[in-house]
């Protein structure tokens, strides 16, 4: 699995559980509203700082980011 995708797509999800646009993340993070969105698109490629920045202002941990969900996970 692309890790930029895999990292984008826990991001949206874990943005979108509570409740936020990505203007109102952009907001309360620092981060712009075009990386958050590239970052969701999969088209960024965060540094291992960034993903812990991201998570903490997430309020997740830096792993919630990086595990393929169980739906991901082929067997």
């Amino acid at each position: 699995m692309d890790m930029r995708r895999l990292i984008g797509s826990n991001f949206k999800r874990l943005r979108q559980d509570k409740g936020w646009t990505q203007e109102e993340f952009a907001e309360r993070s620092g981060f712009s509203q075009q990386y958050v969105s590239g970052l969701e698109g999969g088209r960024r490629n965060p540094t291992i700082v960034t993903v812990y920045e991201l998570a903490l202002a997430l309020g997740v941990s830096h792993l919630d980011l990086l595990q393929p969900s169980t739906l991901d996970v082929k067997l």
